[in-house]
């Protein structure tokens, strides 16, 4: 009895992680570029309640006497679905369809991978700076920040699918700026870090960045601009998840209780 008071607590503590989980989903239902979060659990240790053998010549039994000692949380993975195209007034927001990623510059120096296009563009020296809503410059195929020189408006950019940049002079001639976006894929997106700010940061479990530009075999991605990919969070599923997991925290509270009860009904046999 006492081993199941210990084995549904662990159930109703994965359980409230499972709850955390689906709330922080629900909750980003409509940040742009925000990939679900799958929870998965696995069993913890087993005791062996018989020994392996009854019998004097040591023969083993065909089916073992284990009871198990709970759960716990195992992992908590981002699924890389395509979200939705949500349809923008700004010719500053852009969405990509596939499986690349932005890169942007942190306030370290650092580089991080966004799915999120929100950008704008923000005065500098030498030109405009392609950046995101909290400032980060957006990097080009070459490592650097996308720049669009002194004398061109920001309306007058035009971005293609490949992700070139590109402007139309005033008598309707396009003039191509020899910039593209950086695109990035992963051979394990689960394994990015997820470190806030829609930014995802390379591991040894996501392996390399790889750029398609310069990559072979990549399914190169497409740039729409004046769109948002939208999170790819089902309301629907997550509110079915989140009565799934309430009923199982329910069911373990409910196995605390009367285990409680045993232990009192165990107690007042000796009165």
């Amino acid at each position: 009895m006492v081993r199941s008071l210990y084995t549904a607590a662990t159930g109703m503590i994965a359980q409230q992680s499972n709850v955390d989980n689906i709330s922080n989903n629900l909750a980003n239902v409509n940040t742009v570029g925000y990939k679900e979060e799958k929870m998965e659990f696995k069993s913890l240790l087993y005791q062996t309640l018989q020994t392996k053998t009854t019998t004097a010549n040591g023969e083993q039994k065909p089916i073992p006497a284990q009871a198990g000692l709970g759960t716990r949380v195992a992992s908590n993975t981002s699924v890389f679905t395509q979200g939705s195209m949500l349809d923008s007034d700004s010719a500053t927001d852009f969405a990509i369809v596939g499986d690349g990623f932005f890169a942007v510059r942190g306030a370290d120096g650092e580089t991080y991978y966004t799915r999120d296009g929100s950008f704008t563009w923000a005065m500098g020296t030498t030109g405009l700076t392609l950046c995101t809503s909290d400032g980060y410059p957006v990097l080009g195929n070459d490592g650097n920040p996308i720049v669009i020189p002194n004398g061109i408006q920001s309306e007058q950019v035009i971005v293609s699918a490949d992700g070139r940049f590109g402007y139309m002079q005033n008598d309707g001639t396009y003039v191509n700026l020899n910039r593209s976006f950086g695109l990035y894929q992963f051979n394990n997106p689960a394994g990015l870090e997820k470190i806030g700010q829609n930014l995802y940061n390379v591991t040894p479990a996501s392996g390399n960045a790889l750029a398609e530009a310069t990559v072979a075999n990549l399914k190169r991605s497409q740039v729409k601009q004046k769109y948002l990919e939208g999170s790819n969070v089902n309301v629907a599923t997550e509110m079915v998840n989140l009565i799934v997991a309430q009923r199982a925290y329910q069911l373990n509270s409910k196995a605390i209780t009367t285990s409680d009860e045993m232990l009192e009904q165990a107690n007042n046999l000796k009165r």
